[in-house]
């Protein structure tokens, strides 16, 4: 090991770190059994120190059971304390901004000081899915989205009061955030003053050029006064580099069968291995790899001390995609205590 890269494995990450779940369904289990492992973690990650617990809204998808962001929130916030919790996020093209303005201002007059309203202007899923969400074409492109974030906006502060009061909602706003994958909600979010959180975890090769547009455009706003970005990140963290490598097999497979059009529940890190790759298919599952951290504490410690810093992030947010949720809890135990040199010391 070189001077440099020796340098990088004794840092340890000293930014906040986050977490986000998919609420992932096992091949064989239930989407019941899905929710109750995040639940899980959700309490073991807040005793861990990570300082919020993000949820993501899709739909259609055999292997993700985090539909209904809203109400999962609720649950998880009825069974943990003291860590934030949010949407990364609430797809706002397939709701009704007062919609959202009420459920997530029912869960902030609930949880006070403790939710968050990730944002984006993706559906998170296909268009006929979208469609049957919204039941009409208005509202679906991504030229509506701005209007209706304004909408949402206005509907928890009041400022341009009209005949449509958000009860819960006015006067009851959550943490508000812009999630973006490309650079229109990087500059959307530096114009507003918002905070902003990146998807690095599936668009790598966008991130920094996101990034700098986001704090190019930046303005001082009531919620902020300096940019605050988050960047998301896969990690898989366990004993050993091969092991996190088999781990994460289910991970990519499940990716390589959306994009092609046949989601289906995670396999096995067994099926996962065995499963028989084109040429062209193991290099789409390199691509996606590229930047994000997987392997021992010490690999993922130098990964994702190298991402903090070539990005600036002022946070970073890991999501674990794996089979069993005893691998998805000791992969966060081992980046807090070995990664992170122990979070709740921080606290």
């Amino acid at each position: 090991m070189n001077g440099q890269a020796g340098e990088l494995a004794q840092r340890v990450i000293t930014v906040p770190l986050s977490v986000l779940d998919l609420a992932p369904v096992a091949k064989g289990a239930t989407a019941g059994a899905a929710l109750r492992a995040t639940t899980e973690l959700a309490r073991r990650t807040e005793e861990l120190g990570y300082h919020r617990f993000w949820v993501a809204e899709h739909h259609n998808m055999p292997a993700i059971a985090s539909s209904a962001p809203a109400v999962l929130l609720a649950h998880l916030a009825a069974n943990t304390s003291t860590i934030r919790l949010g949407s990364g996020g609430v797809m706002l093209p397939n709701h009704a901004p007062l919609v959202v303005a009420e459920q997530f201002g029912t869960l902030e007059a609930l949880h006070p000081g403790r939710i968050d309203l990730g944002i984006g202007r993706a559906p998170g899923t296909d268009q006929v899915t979208a469609l049957a969400l919204r039941r009409t074409m208005e509202g679906l492109s991504a030229e509506g989205f701005p209007r209706e974030l304004a909408d949402l906006m206005n509907y928890f502060s009041g400022d341009k009061p009209g005949q449509i009061i958000a009860t819960p909602g006015r006067g009851e706003q959550p943490a508000v955030w812009l999630l973006g994958s490309s650079g229109f909600s990087a500059q959307l979010a530096g114009l507003l003053g918002l905070p902003f959180s990146f998807a690095h975890h599936f668009s790598s090769a966008n991130t920094l050029p996101a990034l700098a547009l986001y704090r190019q455009n930046f303005r001082p706003s009531q919620w902020l006064d300096e940019p605050y970005a988050m960047v998301a990140v896969n990690a898989v963290c366990a004993d050993t580099d091969e092991r996190a490598e088999w781990l994460a097999g289910p991970s990519a497979l499940s990716f390589l069968k959306l994009r092609s059009g046949r989601p289906e529940p995670l396999s096995t890190p067994d099926e996962a291995a065995a499963y028989p790759y084109t040429e062209i298919e193991r290099e789409f599952v390199l691509q996606r790899r590229d930047g994000q951290a997987m392997g021992s504490p010490e690999t993922v410690r130098r990964q994702l001390t190298e991402l903090q810093e070539r990005t600036g992030a002022d946070e970073l947010m890991l999501t674990t995609l794996v089979y069993d949720v005893e691998d998805r809890v000791r992969s966060y135990e081992l980046i807090a205590e070995q990664v992170a040199g122990g979070l709740r010391q921080r606290a």
